[in-house]
């Protein structure tokens, strides 16, 4: 234990006599920690958000899209090809019993004009129960429209807040008041609970609610009558999940006679395959900004390995005394390797310490999500020191290797 701490001291004594040659030789280990610690909390709190999104929207929901077009070799995604219907919809809650509720929705882009200005944004044409199937999402004023309202045809809206705070004056009561979607006049009544961006950025509550089939008769006129573009589904368990996608997909295979080898003109997907397919987008995400950052590491690996050689040069008659009065070749690799360890080990601590720092500072400022896990702060930390043993190897080695006379006698 004596001979490791005496080690340790002289090495610390030869980083103090250079004080700012060290400091220089650890800037890059600490951008390089710093730089992994901050990708890694970034990359973490943004796949938490978006997991958090997706369990907000129920955790035994399936999503039903129409299939995809194609003209001319080009390939539109979901929803370009209108395959689903509203009798499609109907029979999946009538004939599959793992199915707990269905509801379904057309959109299209809108034009709102309020007595007091006009808002751009999209209209859902949808079921009472989309707000059962869409989890819990709930209103800010008012109420979401009824069966009644559906059969109707009721000119009636349900704003998402974002509408509602752009049309109308602040503390002004939007429910009960009257707008405009393409010269149709709608009564508001209900608004939406804030619910905010998605991480791309998408605003989830700039968005107007109207029953379906107010949608279809006034709003779209005769086109495409009876089409939905998204089927919503609620299991009646997690765990029935499975059995009503299959329910779910042999139903409509039969409704749309698909013959056995064909494919399917629609495509169902879980909130699991959503979660997975964003959970490896993230971590690809995360593991190419912590190998851009890893860069850093690399380059201040060498600073460390040309500060060291440097060092040697200096020492070389120090290292011919020290062999002149019994040092072994063991003990001169292990004193020069434990200086570029411990360079390479407070440079990460102050590192990590600027990382952590950083990465609240980020969320504080930019609102972004960022997670800091001490397993993080380990790796980071283990890492810079084994970047001063591999960086540090070559120089101890060569200094452990010179020969005693020819070190007592350099200049």
């Amino acid at each position: 234990m004596d001979y490791w701490l005496t080690v340790l001291r002289l090495a610390v004594r030869a980083m103090l006599a250079y004080k700012v040659r060290s400091l220089l030789t650890m800037l890059g280990i600490i951008i390089g920690i710093g730089a992994v610690i901050i990708m890694i909390s970034v990359g973490r709190g943004a796949n938490a958000a978006i997991q958090a999104q997706i369990n907000d929207l129920g955790s035994n929901m399936l999503m039903i899209f129409s299939g995809s077009s194609k003209a001319g070799g080009v390939r539109g995604g979901f929803g370009t090809r209108p395959t689903l219907r509203v009798k499609d919809a109907e029979a999946i809650g009538r004939e599959c019993p793992a199915v707990k509720v269905v509801t379904y929705l057309i959109s299209r882009n809108v034009q709102i004009v309020s007595p007091k200005t006009n808002w751009g944004t999209q209209v859902y044409g949808t079921t009472p129960e989309y707000m059962e199937v869409r989890g819990d999402w709930p209103l800010r004023e008012g109420q979401f429209f009824t069966a009644q309202h559906l059969k109707a045809g009721a000119s009636v809206v349900v704003l998402g807040s974002s509408v509602a705070d752009n049309i109308f004056d602040p503390g002004q009561a939007a429910v009960g008041q009257m707008i405009r979607i393409q010269n149709v006049p709608f009564r508001v009544i209900g608004v939406m609970e804030t619910k905010g961006r998605t991480p791309d950025g998408r605003d989830q509550d700039d968005v107007v609610y109207v029953p379906y089939t107010t949608v279809q008769s006034r709003l779209m006129g005769t086109r495409l009558p009876g089409v939905v573009y998204y089927i919503g589904v609620s299991a009646q368990s997690k765990e029935l999940v499975a059995e009503a996608k299959r329910e779910v997909e042999e139903l409509l295979r039969q409704r749309h006679r698909i013959l056995p080898n064909a494919d399917d003109d629609f495509t169902v997907r879980t909130l699991d395959e959503f979660a997975a397919m964003a959970d490896k987008a993230t971590g690809t995400m995360t593991l190419l900004l912590t190998a851009v950052a890893a860069v850093s590491l690399a380059v201040g690996g060498i600073g460390i390995m040309n500060i060291m050689l440097v060092s040697v040069t200096e020492r070389t008659r120090e290292i011919g005394i020290r062999m002149a009065v019994g040092a072994r070749e063991r003990d001169v690799l292990i004193q020069f390797l434990v200086e570029s360890t411990t360079m390479s080990f407070i440079g990460g601590l102050f590192g990590t310490v600027m990382g952590i720092s950083a990465a609240k500072a980020i969320s504080a400022v930019a609102n972004w999500p960022t997670i800091i896990s001490v397993d993080s702060i380990l790796l980071a930390t283990l890492f810079s020191a084994a970047v001063g043993i591999f960086f540090g190897f070559y120089p101890a080695r060569k200094a452990s290797r010179l020969d005693p006379i020819e070190a007592l006698r350099y200049e």
